[in-house]
């Protein structure tokens, strides 16, 4: 009886090693979500455009930090795009805000912007009890925080298209992160500059809100049927090309309206302002890089899924080869 015993001691003692040993290796065995959630600026791209229609808030803190492993927060002047996306997604889950702001962490200080600008351009009534609870843990940026805190740092409800051409692109991240049409309001006025001949910031807002609102439109019903009800209630300067964007929306004639986007930038190239014809002119034209750089690219069918902006360096080279900044000084 007692070799009998000792037996089952011993082939428990065995089943109970394997086991073990099957245990510890599922536990070290790479596992299948140690892999990125977005490996690509593609996956990017795609986890944007189809958002709103499917959303993904659990994702948000990956999507983050894969914008940092990208390297697509390197310039926070050509990330308009993501921060106004991580803003909306933070704006429509108000209860996990910051739950999901904390969980971006780590974040190298380079790339902690994204976490502080999205808060504050969510609108949330709480956003600043919020960033200052993860002050701590971004030391590094607590002059940009006290700014946002106690300063001047705008939300993007405060924020216009003065600012600059970045801003435009936050309110279409923000659309696309909660499908809300009054991101779109914000879009609209800006048409009033589609043709506008002096000033070449407002020119390029202007052009790109017309580009970007007929080829988003012709890809989504809603957002066609809200521009069309539109019509009647913007100023006349701002109806005639919100009409233009619905027909070609309408008609599929999004490649005409880039040709003719692309174009009067051409032309204003060429000729310069009407009446700014000053040298400074030809020096700024390097801060508009990027959106005005969106249209070239457009005009090339280098934009997918209808985003306003190319990611990556591509799109900030197309308005420097546009303007050909090397030419002769106006006179």
């Amino acid at each position: 009886m007692g070799r009998i015993a000792v037996g089952c001691v011993a082939r428990a003692v065995l089943t109970w090693s394997i086991a073990l040993l099957t245990v510890m290796s599922v536990l070290t065995r790479p596992a299948l979500s140690d892999k990125p959630v977005f490996p690509t600026s593609d996956s990017i791209l795609r986890f944007i455009n189809g958002y709103r229609m499917e959303p993904e808030p659990d994702k948000l803190p990956a999507f983050v930090k894969a914008l940092a492993r990208l390297g697509l927060l390197r310039d926070d002047q050509r990330s308009g795009l993501y921060f106004g996306f991580v803003a909306g997604v933070l704006a429509d889950n108000q209860t996990r805000a910051r739950q999901l702001a904390e969980q971006m962490f780590p974040l190298p200080p380079e790339h902690q912007i994204i976490v502080i600008r999205s808060l504050a351009y969510s609108g949330l009534p709480g956003w600043k009890a919020d960033l200052g609870a993860l002050a701590e843990r971004m030391p590094a940026r607590k002059r940009l925080i006290s700014k946002y805190l106690f300063g001047k740092g705008q939300t993007l409800e405060q924020m216009s298209f003065k600012d600059g051409p970045q801003v435009l692109d936050a309110w279409w991240g923000f659309y696309f992160a909660t499908g809300s049409y009054y991101a779109i309001s914000k879009i609209v006025p800006a048409l009033k500059w589609a043709d506008e001949d002096d000033d070449v910031e407002q020119l390029t807002v202007g052009s790109m809100a017309k580009w970007t609102l007929a080829s988003n439109a012709s890809r989504d019903q809603h957002l066609l049927d809200y521009l069309r009800r539109e019509q009647s209630h913007q100023p006349k300067p701002v109806q005639a090309h919100l009409r233009q964007v619905v027909v070609a929306a309408e008609n599929f004639e999004v490649a005409e309206l880039r040709r003719k986007t692309v174009a009067s930038i051409e032309t204003l190239k060429t000729n310069g302002p009407t009446k700014w014809r000053k040298w400074a002119w030809w020096g700024r034209a390097g801060q508009l890089a990027l959106t005005a750089g969106c249209v070239a690219a457009s005009a090339l069918g280098q934009i997918e899924f209808g985003i306003p902006c190319v990611i990556g360096g591509v799109a900030s080279s197309g308005l420097l080869k546009l303007l050909e900044l090397g030419q002769t000084k106006p006179e």
